[in-house]
């Protein structure tokens, strides 16, 4: 099953008005409505299928129509990352640069010193290429999500 947020859902990620463990939110993240549940489930390690169900329950999360494939889906998400604003979407990016970054220990210090460094989304969105270098593409995808990339 393919699911993605709801608009309800990215408010409640935004605000924090609905309480989710940190294996939650991370989950959450991860559901653009492209990945299979299973992919992410086996990403997130520690988050099962009653975390899933509880994202459901709440309306946070919503299974994608299954006529819709993924090409007519990526627009929607694309146009969403879009139309927020460049503070909106550095907020989003940074503790995702921080925590690509902070996974590579000593060997990402001075990608982690550079990140830290950069104070606006224009900066930040300029170490996306040495960030996707340093911990591939498929980990990489999170931040450009993030960004808009």
């Amino acid at each position: 099953m393919i699911l993605v947020k709801t608009p309800a859902g990215r408010q409640v990620f935004r605000d924090r008005s609905v309480h989710l463990t940190p294996r939650q939110r991370s989950a959450f993240i991860l559901f653009d409505g492209r990945r299979p549940t299973i992919e992410i489930l086996q990403a997130c390690e520690g988050v099962g299928d009653a975390d899933i169900d509880m994202l459901l329950a709440r309306g946070l999360l919503v299974p994608v129509p299954s006529g819709v494939d993924a090409a007519a889906r990526t627009p929607c998400v694309a146009e969403e990352v879009l139309s927020r604003d460049p503070r909106q979407r550095y907020k989003d990016a940074y503790p995702v640069a921080m925590r690509l970054a902070g996974s590579l220990g000593l060997r990402g210090f001075r990608l982690n010193l550079a990140i830290e460094g950069a104070t606006s989304f224009e900066q930040l969105a300029s170490l996306a290429p040495r960030i996707r270098d340093a911990v591939g593409p498929e980990r990489a995808a999170e931040l450009d999500t993030a960004l808009g990339l």
